[in-house]
C-alpha cells in the first residue's frame, strides 16, 4: 500500500506543546503519510508553530479557521479538503497523544478489508488510563446508551481515533451532518453503518492527556445525548441498515 495516500487529520485548539511531537511520531510510524492540522485560531500561538512546521515539510499542511467552531466542523472541513485531493485513507486523531501514533500501521492493515476502522477502548476489556472513575462511567454508559438506541454493533461509538476509506466519505452527505461535539463521532459511524459499509474495531489503549486541557464541556455531553434521538428519528427508529439497494440513500 502506498502510504502517500494516507492523510491524518488533527484538529487543534491550544496545543502548542503537542503539535511538533505528535507530527514527529505520526511520521515515524507512517513515514510517507501526510498530516493536516485544522487550527481554530488558537490563542496560545499554535497556528504560528504549525505554519513554521509547514514550511519545513511538504507532508504537513495547515488549515486556519477564524475561531473555535467545534470538533465536528473541524473534521468536516478536513474531510472535504482530503476529498479534493488524492487521499485514499483519511484518519481522525487527537493532538494530545491520547491516540497513540504507533497504532496507525495496525489501522491501515485492518483497513485492507474494512471501510471504516474504529479504535475501541472497550473491546477486549476496558483499555483506558489516567481517567477518573466518574468520566469512565459516563463514557461507558454513553457507549451502552448509543448501542441500545441505534442498534449499532460497536463497543465504542463515541471514540475519535478512526480511519475512513475515501469511498465512505464520498458516500456520506457531509453537509447533512448536524452534530459538532463528541456526538459527531456517533453520527459519522452511524452514517457509515446505515450505508452498509464494513466497520471493524481494533483495540487501543487510550491514555488521557498530560499537557494542555480537556475540551469536554456540559454542552458537548448534552449534545451527545440528544443526537441519538435525532439519528433514530431520521432513520424511522430502524435498528438495522436498509436493504443494500437503498443503503447509500440513507
Amino acid at each position: 500500500m502506498d502510504a502517500s495516500n494516507v492523510l491524518v487529520i488533527i484538529p487543534t485548539y491550544d496545543e502548542r506543546d503537542n503539535v511538533k511531537p505528535i507530527a514527529q511520531n505520526v511520521l515515524q510510524h507512517v513515514p510517507e503519510a501526510h498530516i493536516l492540522f485544522v487550527d481554530d485560531n488558537s490563542p496560545d500561538g499554535t497556528g504560528k508553530i504549525l505554519d513554521e512546521m509547514q514550511t519545513k515539510s511538504d507532508q504537513i499542511h495547515v488549515m486556519h479557521r477564524s475561531g473555535k467552531q467545534g470538533l465536528g466542523k473541524a473534521y468536516l472541513a478536513g474531510f472535504k479538503w482530503a476529498l479534493e485531493r488524492d487521499y485514499d485513507y483519511i484518519f481522525e486523531m487527537d493532538a494530545d497523544f491520547s491516540h497513540n501514533p504507533a497504532e496507525l500501521p495496525r489501522f491501515l492493515a485492518a483497513a485492507q478489508d474494512a471501510d471504516l476502522v474504529l479504535g475501541s477502548r472497550y473491546c477486549e476489556g476496558i483499555r483506558i488510563t489516567n481517567w477518573p472513575l466518574r468520566r469512565l462511567i459516563l463514557s461507558k454508559g454513553a457507549a451502552t446508551y448509543v448501542r441500545l438506541m441505534t442498534g449499532m454493533p460497536v463497543t465504542d461509538p463515541t471514540g475519535g481515533f478512526k480511519c475512513f476509506r475515501r469511498e465512505v466519505l464520498q458516500a456520506i452527505p457531509l453537509d447533512r451532518i448536524i452534530s459538532n461535539g463528541y456526538s459527531f463521532q456517533v453520527e459519522m459511524t452511524h452514517a457509515a453503518w446505515m450505508r452498509r459499509f464494513r466497520i471493524k474495531e481494533v483495540p487501543i489503549t487510550f491514555e488521557d492527556r498530560f499537557t494542555g486541557y480537556s475540551k469536554m464541556s456540559g454542552k458537548i455531553f448534552k449534545e451527545a445525548l440528544w443526537i441519538v434521538w435525532k439519528l433514530a428519528l431520521r432513520n424511522h427508529f430502524h435498528r438495522h441498515p436498509p436493504s443494500r439497494e437503498n443503503s447509500h440513500a440513507a
